[in-house]
């Protein structure tokens, strides 16, 4: 008798063999998911790093121009935000807006219903009478969300993500909440190249599910080409 006879040959059913072949594309989908965030990182500190170089001469000019037109207060302005898995941080801007702008805020919608409304809505002001004269040109430039590349680089937002919410808007988000404060915030994303300040906060909230569920480096990179193309043109900002 062969040896060949003696061998006992190894027997998958169907549903086995079906089991086997989703464990390795699951796998496989775990080590490009992985890759892809690795990838996704290195652009990061790449671009973040690029950004605060420019950062540096951009913080002398807007110095001087709050000196000389300005209302000589502080340059810089961290505001609190929600970032990933639900973790608060400090997020970094130019300062736009007049010192106590949350407190005179509340003052302007309680005294006028029609901008109250309009708040509720936009969570923003299109004339918002907050904003100082060298604000208004650095938000019509996007110039204002500079210093957030120190974000980027300290590993708390992405180039490429959901917008940082506030934490009072928390309960509003209702069921969306959980998918996109799973996702690190981003410097730009699908809000930003689609009209921003046009944007209402429900359809803001959509677009984030929408990164959520088609997020992917190609898409990232197209969002970036597209929010540089917005900037230059000063489309969507206010």
């Amino acid at each position: 008798m062969s040896i060949k006879n003696n061998l006992i040959m190894p027997t998958f059913s169907s549903i086995e063999t079906e089991i086997f072949t989703e464990k390795i594309l699951e796998d496989r989908k775990k080590s490009l998911l992985k890759l892809e965030a690795i990838t996704k990182r290195a652009l990061d500190i790449v671009g973040a790093t690029m950004g605060i170089l420019l950062l540096m001469p951009l913080t002398a000019i807007v110095y001087i121009m709050e000196r000389v037109i300005g209302d000589k207060g502080p340059i810089f302005y961290t505001q609190t935000r929600i970032g990933e898995n639900g973790k608060l941080f400090k997020m970094y801007k130019y300062r736009s807006m007049v010192v106590g702008a949350e407190k005179k805020l509340e003052e302007y919608i309680n005294e006028n219903e029609q901008l109250k409304q309009e708040y509720q809505k936009y969570k923003k002001l299109e004339n918002d009478p907050r904003i100082t004269k060298v604000g208004r040109f650095l938000r019509k430039t996007s110039l204002d969300e500079f210093p957030q590349f120190i974000n980027v680089l300290k590993g708390e937002m992405t180039l490429v993500g959901p917008r940082p919410y506030l934490p009072q808007e928390k309960e509003e988000m209702n069921g969306y909440f959980k998918y996109i404060t799973s996702l690190r915030p981003g410097l730009t994303g699908l809000w930003q190249i689609s009209g921003r300040s046009e944007i209402s906060f429900v359809d803001r909230l959509e677009m984030d599910m929408k990164y959520y569920h088609n997020r992917a480096l190609r898409s990232d990179m197209k969002i970036i080409g597209k929010t540089i193309e917005k900037v230059i043109k000063k489309e969507g900002a206010i």
